[in-house]
């Protein structure tokens, strides 16, 4: 009686065995390709922004796709742009690449963002900035797909 308990152990731990690797191998995600953009890259395809904002505004897709969540992108502007009041759906993540940038949100003091300088925007606050003596490059991180709409004053 003791060898077909033995044997039927080591049979069901072979079986477990075998499922949970099988399952391990399958459930394995393909790993995406990794993504090391610069500001001037010349693989970079810039577009133009939405018509309210300012000539020489252009914006370029890093990582993602802009009409769906989690989209990575470049924002440039010319030195000494305003950037009209604005909003977007999503909450924004965003480094100063290049240029010095004065961020005004709705209700609250403006900021200088330096080269480096991180911010964060909360979603649907309407802001504006303006962009210093030399052009700006912005990285900004989008939760929700990619938008801008002009605000009234």
């Amino acid at each position: 009686m003791k060898t077909f308990f033995q044997s039927f152990k080591t049979k069901i731990l072979l079986l477990s065995f075998i499922f949970l690797s099988t399952v391990t191998l399958f459930a394995q995600e393909p790993f995406e390709d990794s993504v090391v953009i610069t500001k001037t890259d010349n693989n970079l395809q810039w577009g133009a922004c939405p018509d309210f904002m300012p000539a020489g505004c252009e914006i370029a897709v890093l990582h993602g796709d802009p009409g769906k969540m989690n989209a990575d992108v470049f924002f440039k502007v010319p030195a000494n742009t305003l950037i009209p009041n604005h909003k977007h759906t999503s909450a924004e993540r965003m480094v100063l690449v290049s240029g010095e940038l004065e961020v005004t949100y709705k209700g609250e003091d403006s900021q200088i963002l330096r080269e480096g300088s991180y911010a964060y925007g909360p979603a649907k606050k309407p802001h504006s900035a303006k962009c210093g003596d030399l052009p700006c490059v912005l990285f900004i991180a989008f939760e929700e797909p990619v938008d801008a709409f002009a605000v009234e004053e």
